[in-house]
């Protein structure tokens, strides 16, 4: 894949699948989209690997709306994307916003993309 024929809108999809209730409450599709030695720095400072995200992500009960912004794609090698972008987030239970800006990295296994690792920082809105 050269750097020039990346499909973004490929990545963002896959990306923003995991901003979705209904993938974010589900533990097969979450381990499907992450590797196995997955590891998040949270925008709460905490660090999660695959476990600890599978088992948090399947009790969230409220659905943000989560809105995308400056989504950009990089190859670091064959095989392997750097992803960043920014992200608004509105729980609309509680009329609380906030921003982060979000890289992952996602590495082409066994015949597909999966997440190895994700990192969010909280930012100023």
């Amino acid at each position: 894949m050269e750097s020039e024929n990346i499909d973004v809108a490929f990545f963002q999809d896959l990306e923003t699948k995991l901003h979705k209730k209904e993938v974010r409450n589900s533990p097969k599709l979450v381990s499907e989209l992450l590797a196995d030695d997955f590891i998040e720095f949270g925008s709460s400072g905490l660090v999660y690997d695959k476990s600890t995200t599978l088992n948090s992500l399947g009790k969230e009960e409220v659905d943000l709306e989560i809105t995308v912004d400056n989504f950009r794609v990089q190859k670091l090698s064959e095989g392997v994307v750097l992803v960043n972008y920014k992200t608004s987030k509105l729980n609309p239970k509680i009329d609380s916003n906030f921003e982060s800006l979000r890289t992952s990295i996602w590495k082409f296994l066994d015949g597909k993309w999966q997440l190895i690792f994700h990192q969010g920082t909280r930012i100023e809105a």
